[in-house]
């Protein structure tokens, strides 16, 4: 069913306390564990998860395992009750990548509730790492898609692996504190930018751009506004890419993500300083520009790969500081 969210003006003033408070948060929470940027890539996720099964955080982002105890290291997977898929994925792997799964203790397949407040791990799967290696290494032999991704399913774990899912007995643990705050901070961001959600991927980012811009982040699934990032008081859509660089990273270029680009009023290119939640630089540019360099730099890096015999495995190229005067781009912060 479409969700008809209608637009609504932000009270900048009480949005900017808010980011203060949650600025507060993570330092407090950063000096306390180690851990920064709790607010990007869906790490507060992460958090829930450790705190519900008693593990401690391991500090940093892609690339490194995502929590520990006394007996080992553990890999989190995630999704939510919200969200369109209900398996968990596994990107871009490579082969090194499913040997290293047989060093950690175990891979943890979550499922979160975040239908209400507080978001909660409510059930889960627990895999030996050596188990969860032999399964994908022996599923993606003959697996042809160049994106190299494969999705785990409930079923396939119980009907392959043998594993049943196991309840989190409590949501109770070293991160409660901080947890609540963030829970309490987030539904007061919501209600000020008209907005659901935040916590997911980095939508709260997209939040402190469109409070720069007078727009609403959208919270539809379907309808026009579908999958676009933003909306504004006359219903004109906007797609928005957020970064801590002069590097704004495009992914899965498909046709239909690009005809989806078309329907947007601008592209906006976003830096934000994520320590000090201020918007550093804006830009704005039309999308056709936007769609014509996505285009030719695709088609340049396939060429370039398939020079040197390799196969272009994900459609993604980046636009940098400068690619803005190619794309007209006219910086509006």
């Amino acid at each position: 069913m479409q969700n008809k969210t209608k637009y609504k003006a932000i009270d900048k003033d009480k949005l900017e306390k808010a980011f203060e408070r949650i600025k507060i948060i993570q330092d407090e929470f950063y000096k306390e564990f180690k851990v920064d940027d709790i607010f990007s890539n869906s790490k507060m996720f992460e958090i829930i998860i450790a705190n519900a099964l008693g593990h401690i955080l391991i500090p940093g982002h892609s690339g490194s395992r995502d929590a520990k105890d006394d007996t080992g290291e553990f890999e989190y997977k995630h999704f939510k009750e919200t969200s369109s898929n209900h398996s968990w994925t596994f990107n871009d792997y490579t082969d090194n990548t499913i040997r290293k799964l047989k060093k950690i203790k175990a891979v943890i397949f979550a499922h979160i509730d975040d239908t209400e407040t507080p978001i909660i791990l409510d059930w889960y799967y627990k895999i030996p790492g050596a188990i969860i290696s032999s399964y994908l290494e022996k599923e993606t032999k003959h697996k042809k898609n160049t994106r190299k991704m494969i999705n785990v399913s409930p079923r396939q774990i119980e009907k392959k692996i043998g594993f049943q899912k196991e309840t989190a007995t409590s949501n109770k643990g070293n991160y409660d504190i901080w947890l609540e705050k963030v829970f309490k901070e987030a539904r007061i961001i919501e209600s000020i930018s008209n907005t659901t959600g935040i916590l997911t991927s980095n939508k709260v980012w997209e939040v402190l751009v469109a409070s720069e811009l007078n727009h609403n982040v959208n919270s539809e699934q379907g309808g026009r506004r579908g999958s676009h990032d933003a909306f504004d008081c006359d219903n004109n859509l906007y797609e928005y890419k957020v970064a801590k660089s002069y590097s704004w990273n495009f992914q899965d270029i498909s046709d239909q993500v690009l005809n989806k680009y078309l329907e947007d009023k601008k592209v906006i290119l976003a830096k934000v300083d994520k320590n000090t939640f201020r918007v550093e630089a804006l830009y704005s540019a039309e999308p056709k520009q936007v769609v014509f360099v996505l285009r030719k730099k695709l088609k340049e890096k396939t060429d370039r790969l398939h020079s040197k015999g390799e196969q272009l495995r994900r459609k993604q190229v980046s636009l940098s500081k400068s690619d803005l005067v190619e794309i007209n781009a006219d910086q509006i912060k």
